[in-house]
């Protein structure tokens, strides 16, 4: 196999991060913030699910490190968080793709939840008093909308025989 036969889509899994990243900086009114879903690590999460041997523990830190400096927050918290999850992701990854839908996103719930649950806990650690109840609403919308953004997601890597 050539290297650009193991490359092949390349451009749409960088392409689907960056809408990811537009998206996870929409600037939303401060009542509606807690109800974004986490976009870059739902884009992070299938990505590693679909080609686990291309994205991987390293491309989750680099991705995190760029929210950290998007976020203006302290700098590796969303990287490691990011490298946690999609360790774990990449741990279960075959057992998650073998479920239905409605079960991968129970499983998309408890990722998002973790991802979520540190954050807030390295921000007490700062000193910031984080509403600890919206930290279950956004990986409540983030497996709500998992479906849909699994299916769109796959339907793509198909459609442009992303290998």
């Amino acid at each position: 196999m050539s290297i650009h036969e193991r490359r092949r889509g390349s451009w749409i899994i960088t392409f689907s991060f960056i809408v990811a990243i537009l998206l996870s900086i929409l600037p939303l009114p401060p009542g509606l913030h807690a109800f974004m879903p986490s976009w870059l690590l739902l884009t992070t999460i299938y990505w590693s699910m679909a080609l686990p041997h291309r994205i991987g523990i390293g491309v989750a830190w680099g991705l995190g490190l760029l929210l950290d400096v998007l976020y203006d927050t302290l700098l590796g918290q969303h990287a490691l968080v990011m490298a946690l999850v999609i360790f774990l992701t990449l741990h279960l990854h075959q057992r998650i793709r073998v479920v239905p839908l409605w079960q991968q996103a129970i499983t998309i719930y408890v990722l998002c939840l973790i991802y979520m649950l540190i954050i807030f806990w390295i921000k007490g650690l700062q000193g910031v008093a984080p509403d600890f109840w919206m930290a279950l609403i956004s990986p409540l919308i983030s497996a709500l909308i998992w479906p849909a953004v699994f299916v769109f997601m796959r339907n793509l890597r198909r459609y442009y025989q992303v290998n």
